[in-house]
């Protein structure tokens, strides 16, 4: 059977094929964690750039390419010797020339090479042909999505357990980050509603604000580059039965686009399937008050439902679909694989509704009250 390493390489020949050149280049944060199954590359998280880079050629050989301040980490942390040969360079070097590593690595690969996002302007950034392939996941990706999933979820349980009245909507993200660091995931998005911020803002980036009765929880979780994105709402005593009526709403909206969501569909029918869900519960216009989510893996979206897209779902991919009615969300990571949508991000204390569509029953988080 073929590693994880050996499909992935498999995929960027094709890609080689594709561009007629000799070599691969991948330096950006999210690529280097797909290609080496969840290696981080990061140090400065403010850019898209890591600090070592990956080169594919087309031969199969495979390059850990760092400066010398880098490479011993690299290797005992992030990277193994076994998978791939390191060349290591010093950083004067390296900063001597912005086209230093694309000389280095047009060396190595004994010709012309691509890169994942623009390090110079002599070299052709191929990051769209590069996420198309990335998004079918491997079995290992699979196994750590679930993982992933499984934890992020537990973290936000977590947080209510902590929440009380008058806690302001930063002191929260406070807890929510915590609980997700406690598992090795950062959060990428983080986002806190008290009240009726909920209703005001799409992205409520947390505030001062104190919390009364409703909150809404929002994250994009990443661990080993892959990431998961989940929204709880919880209510301190009954929820209204307004919120609850919306929340349901959503959840119908939701559960129509997983039951959608199946290899050779396009991003602009599943589009279709949300407005037509949309209007189905009496909430048609919506749809126009934020995007409804999409593929999800390496980048919280992959790409996104709209009205022209052509994006097709293949196999073994994941989706997080995020539909809203003013005032609530529902929001949960799937891996589409077999005909079945299978949620990696499901609450073990949150209630569920379900919604059953075509004989199928599908899950998304209620709202909790506490």
């Amino acid at each position: 059977m073929s590693s994880e390493l050996d499909i992935k390489t498999e995929r960027l020949l094709s890609v080689m094929d594709s561009f007629g050149c000799s070599g691969v280049l991948l330096n950006g944060q999210h690529n280097f964690a797909w290609i080496t199954g969840g290696a981080n590359n990061g140090v400065d998280q403010s850019r898209d750039t890591g600090v070592a880079s990956i080169l594919i050629t087309r031969s199969g050989e495979r390059f850990l390419l760092a400066n010398k301040i880098e490479m011993p980490r690299m290797l005992s942390e992030e990277g193994s010797a076994d998978d791939f040969e390191a060349v290591d360079y010093s950083w004067q070097d390296e900063k001597s020339s912005g086209q230093w590593l694309i000389d280095l690595a047009r060396d190595l690969a004994g010709g012309s090479i691509v890169t994942d996002i623009v390090l110079d302007a002599s070299t052709q950034s191929v990051d769209g042909s590069i996420s198309a392939i990335r998004r079918s996941l491997t079995q290992p990706e699979i196994v750590r999505f679930t993982a992933l999933g499984q934890n992020a979820a537990a973290a936000l349980d977590a947080v209510i357990d902590q929440v009380q009245p008058g806690h302001t909507e930063i002191e929260i993200a406070a807890f929510m980050r915590s609980n997700l660091e406690r598992h090795a995931i950062s959060s990428l998005v983080t986002l806190v509603a008290a009240d009726d911020r909920i209703a005001k803002y799409r992205h409520p980036v947390p505030t001062a604000k104190k919390l009364e009765k409703t909150v809404m929880l929002v994250t994009c979780a990443r661990r080993q580059g892959l990431i998961a994105s989940l929204t709880r709402v919880a209510s301190i005593g009954p929820a209204s039965t307004e919120l609850i009526k919306r929340t349901e709403s959503a959840a119908f909206v939701n559960a129509s686009l997983c039951h959608a969501t199946r290899e050779g569909v396009t991003g602009s029918e599943l589009y279709d399937v949300a407005a037509k869900a949309y209007g189905d519960v009496g909430f048609p216009e919506e749809i126009d008050k934020h995007h409804q989510g999409g593929a999800a893996g390496y980048r919280t979206r992959e790409w996104v439902a709209h009205p022209n897209s052509t994006e097709v779902v293949g196999p073994d991919q994941a989706f997080a679909w995020n539909p809203s009615i003013t005032g609530t969300k529902v929001e949960e990571t799937v891996i589409v694989s077999r005909g079945h949508c299978n949620v990696v991000t499901a609450s073990a204390r949150f209630p569920q509704i379900v919604t059953t569509i075509d004989g199928t029953e599908y899950h998304s988080p209620g709202i909790l009250e506490i």
